[in-house]
């Protein structure tokens, strides 16, 4: 719940790809008891293969008065996350948070 009360947070995604990539993006949607609250649309294009990158991104915090109770968040918020290559799909990742 600590996270919650930071200004800023970083984050990063390392990815390995066997195969050359064209167009690697990825979409991400920020659900609060199922309804969408926040959509991030990201594009890396060209994947070298046989590479291993990695891509970070700071995210700053909302103001204190905008921000929601940790208790009211948790089990409440799932992250999901698709990749893909061009329009072609290439895998989902979803998560549930939990705040203690």
């Amino acid at each position: 719940a600590d996270i919650l009360s930071c200004s800023a947070v970083s984050r990063e995604i390392n990815f390995s790809s066997k195969e050359m990539m064209e167009g690697f993006k990825l979409e991400q949607r920020i659900f609060y008891q199922g309804m969408c609250i926040e959509e991030w649309f990201f594009k890396f294009g060209f994947v070298i293969p046989g590479s291993t990158n990695s891509w970070q991104q700071i995210i700053e915090a909302a103001g204190e008065s905008e921000m929601m109770d940790p208790e009211d968040l948790s089990g409440e918020i799932t992250i999901e996350t698709s990749f893909y290559d061009g329009d072609y799909f290439i895998a989902k990742c979803l998560v549930r948070v939990y705040y203690v």
